[in-house]
């Protein structure tokens, strides 16, 4: 009963895997990101002044991610936009959000119970790009684990790496928001992704690509649609990574440093009287006195 469970679950793991994402797939992909480009502050505004660098914004959402990628392997950063059929779906996707009568079709694809159907098959082509990304890096480089793990890490979360570029395009400018500084959940969740993909991609982790595209996607979804539907921002990996990183890499210890905030504080805050008048010379109260007497004889 036990092997005819795990037989079947391996046959759905392979039948899940081997699931085409284009066009079904990849069109509620860049729904989710064009409409994340909308969320941003102007991007309505610029879309109008300028209909170009809005469509390159999106372009950038909806394909960073291969950009990266191949400037990484050394390929063509342009060479995903030979794929015509996928660029003209991104395209009129950008173009019905953003310019259909009556904002018909991006109330229907914001409507909550819809968004996260595309926030779930989103997450689907995120974890088929990581795979292919280990996997086309591992061909190129057998026993480069760095760099499948970087190629894979960027083909699941480029757009965020990319995202300074994106607000360039934007007239925008926030360094203080580079995603390597601060990671959302996606991006680490492609960064530890991406690390179990080289291992199974390298033979030490020992499960099929198929069982661990099935799981990860699994995971994916359910905290990915799970964080849309109670508008959370608060990451998964955080109960994980504060008991771990405090271990491995040390805590900032927050006494020294208001410590050193408050002498530093108090240095300024200390007023020191003002230095006294130098004294005058005898000869500059005697041209005073002088002064004096002359100012009452008039």
């Amino acid at each position: 009963m036990e092997l005819a469970g795990a037989l079947q679950l391996g046959e759905l793991a392979a039948a899940f895997a081997a699931l085409p994402i284009f066009p079904l797939f990849d069109t509620a992909y860049f729904i989710v990101s064009v409409l994340y480009l909308k969320y941003e502050p102007g991007a309505v505004e610029m879309s109008r002044k300028s209909p170009f660098a809005s469509w390159l914004c999106a372009m950038l959402h909806c394909f960073g991610s291969y950009i990266l990628a191949d400037l990484l392997l050394g390929e063509s950063p342009i060479d995903y936009f030979s794929n015509n059929s996928s660029v003209i779906l991104a395209t009129a996707v950008w173009y019905l959000i953003f310019f259909c009568p009556m904002n018909l079709f991006y109330k229907c694809v914001s409507f909550l119970p819809m968004k996260l159907i595309f926030v779930a098959m989103k997450e689907v082509v995120r974890v088929r790009k990581i795979a292919a990304g280990v996997h086309h890096a591992h061909h190129r480089y057998h026993h480069g684990w760095f760099i499948m793990m970087a190629t894979g890490w960027v083909k699941g979360s480029g757009v965020a790496l990319m995202s300074n570029l994106e607000q360039l395009l934007r007239g925008v400018w926030k360094p203080e928001t580079n995603e390597i500084l601060h990671m959302s959940f996606p991006t680490k969740a492609s960064l530890y992704g991406t690390v179990l993909f080289t291992l199974q991609q390298t033979r030490w982790l020992p499960i099929s690509e198929a069982n661990l595209i099935f799981f990860f996607t699994m995971f994916m979804i359910v905290c990915k649609v799970f964080m849309t539907a109670t508008h959370s921002h608060a990451s998964p990996f955080a109960p994980v990574e504060s008991f771990i990183c405090p271990v491995f890499f040390g805590s900032v210890s927050s006494g020294h440093t208001s410590h050193r905030h408050d002498q530093h504080g108090a240095s300024h805050e200390v007023s020191h009287p003002p230095p006294p008048p130098p004294a005058k010379s005898k000869e500059e109260l005697n041209e005073g006195t002088r002064k004096r007497k002359a100012k009452k004889a008039e």
